[in-house]
């Protein structure tokens, strides 16, 4: 009788090997990048022509883009005069939006540019997840990311420049988890040329590779410095120097440190944060990267800074799947990370399969209130009353006109006026003026007569050329 040998152990397979699944890992994330854009794209399409106007920030930001698709200074009027949009918040990398204005000059276009970031982020994340975690579970955390509540809420509220930072976050974080640090660098960044708080985030993932990757030490230390120094010159420097006020405008809305932890709305956010990143994601070093946008937000006395609504989110989904990711281990060579260990064993697959279903939920228990749902709803669908009363007030507008407008067309008046807000503190005085009844920024009070209203806003005898479905147009006399 032969004695019994053990079984030769199974080999793992290694990192750098093509994983399981070739055929998921090969087209689901592309699928989800196509399904993420078209769905986003589409909201905003939805929104542009029925005339939902969140905020004044899409026409702001389509200012921004025509000035630089002129190849002129980012000149925002909307703001005020002379008001250089750089001098607001630092964000050279819009530049890139020229050519999307040179392509199609419309606001709209900046919001199909935001859907295509918005999914071509889920491109690496979710390779990346396939390669770890399997073609279910990586397909599904793909998924749960391109459609989670911070970039639906982004979308919603429609274009800013953090549009950028999300696929750049993307793109910095899968390689350093790749271990490639280098790349990691590289991608990380032109960050700081998206917002000037973002200085700080790539700061700490600079010091994050410098204790966590030694071989790569200079590399992380040269990130951080770079990023530090920007954070720097761009805040006390840069933004005060071209604001027309000589200072940072956002430094009065930091409230005191004590206010963090309050209200409860805040640790609302934050129990929606861990729960994005699967609960587990809590014990990756690279949670720690949301704390400086957390920071500035919690310490900041504006409500909208606190809740899960609006942009602000946005930037935190990246980091949310990648700490999620490493936390998880990758299923090819064992390993896990488990707070600064990097050799755990990797989570049986109930614990995985649970914190992949924890961070879709996150965004699924929010129901009805996900955005993403208006654009499968027919009603939503069927243009708005107002928009045929609109395009005739624009179109009676000399093209040209220096124009004061409300904040729901602002956004379509930009490419064929000069235009600023009529409640603005701009002292030129406007060419026409079209003013919404139905605008949130009348407080429920719009002036029964716009014309007398504007003749007594700029001194000038203006009369009424346009009025219909709630727009009036008065021009001057």
């Amino acid at each position: 009788m032969d004695t019994p040998t053990a079984a030769p152990p199974v080999p793992r397979r290694s990192a750098s090997e093509p994983p399981d699944g070739g055929l998921v890992r090969a087209l689901v994330p592309g699928l989800l990048a196509i399904a993420a854009t078209l769905a986003y794209g589409l909201l905003g399409s939805q929104q542009f022509r029925n005339l939902v106007a969140r905020s004044w920030d899409l026409g702001i930001f389509t200012q921004l883009a025509r000035a630089y698709g002129e190849l002129r200074a980012p000149i925002v009027p909307i703001k005020g005069d002379d008001v250089n949009l750089l001098g607001d918040h630092f964000h050279p990398l819009l530049v890139l939006l020229a050519p999307v204005w040179w392509v199609w000059p419309s606001g709209e276009a900046l919001l199909w540019t935001q859907a295509l970031l918005f999914g071509l982020s889920a491109i690496p994340l979710t390779t990346l997840a396939i390669d770890r975690l399997g073609p279910r579970l990586g397909s599904l955390a793909g998924g749960a990311y391109v459609f989670s509540f911070g970039l639906q809420s982004a979308a919603a509220v429609q274009f800013h420049e953090i549009a950028f930072a999300v696929p750049l976050l993307a793109l910095a974080l899968t390689a350093l988890l790749r271990e490639r640090v280098r790349t990691s660098v590289l991608w990380a960044a032109p960050l700081v040329f998206v917002k000037e708080d973002l200085g700080l985030t790539v700061a700490l993932l600079g010091v994050l590779i410098a204790l966590r990757h030694r071989p790569h030490r200079v590399e992380g230390v040269a990130l951080a410095g770079w990023s530090a120094g920007w954070f720097v010159l761009s805040t006390f420097v840069i933004l005060p120097l071209l604001n027309t006020t000589g200072q940072y405008d956002y430094t009065d809305n930091l409230g005191s440190p004590l206010e963090v932890f309050w209200p409860p709305v805040k640790w609302l956010t934050v129990l929606m944060l861990v729960l994005t990143a699967g609960v587990i994601g809590a014990r990756s070093p690279l949670i720690w990267l949301m704390v400086p946008t957390l920071a500035w937000r919690f310490t900041g006395t504006v409500e909208f800074y606190w809740d899960w609504y609006w942009h602000y989110n946005a930037v935190l989904m990246p980091i949310a799947l990648a700490a999620m990711l490493e936390a998880l281990g990758d299923r090819r060579t064992g390993r896990a990370v488990a707070w600064w260990r990097r050799d755990a064993p990797v989570p049986v697959r109930r614990i995985r399969a649970t914190a992949v279903v924890a961070s879709a939920l996150v965004t699924l228990l929010l129901g009805s209130a996900m955005p993403i749902l208006d654009v499968v709803r027919p009603s939503k669908w069927e243009p708005t009353w107002r928009a045929e009363p609109a395009a005739a007030a624009l179109e009676a507008v000399p093209d040209g006109s220096v124009l004061a407008v409300d904040i729901t067309l602002m956004a379509h008046a930009v490419p064929e006026h000069e235009v600023q807000w009529l409640h603005g503190p701009n002292q030129r005085v406007p060419d026409c003026m079209l003013s919404d009844h139905y605008a949130f920024s009348w407080a429920g009070d719009p002036p029964q007569d716009p014309a007398l209203w504007a003749q007594q806003e700029w001194g000038t005898e203006y009369r009424t050329v346009f009025e219909d479905g709630g727009f009036t147009v008065v021009c001057r006399a």
